[in-house]
């Protein structure tokens, strides 16, 4: 029985670690994902200024 205590607690340890990395790799992504957003509008406006230029 003593072994089945530390077996959930074990357990319990890694799901709790596990959302906290998981959450560190949505918050990157987040982060990541906004600047490719931020960087393709800058480009489709640099290619927008070139055409009209001419």
């Amino acid at each position: 029985m003593k072994n089945a205590h530390l077996l959930l607690i074990v357990m319990a340890m890694m799901v709790i670690s596990g959302c906290s990395v998981i959450e560190g790799i949505f918050k990157a992504g987040a982060v990541v994902g906004v600047i490719a957003v931020i960087v393709v509008i800058l480009v489709v406006l640099w290619l927008f200024s070139l055409f009209r230029g001419k």
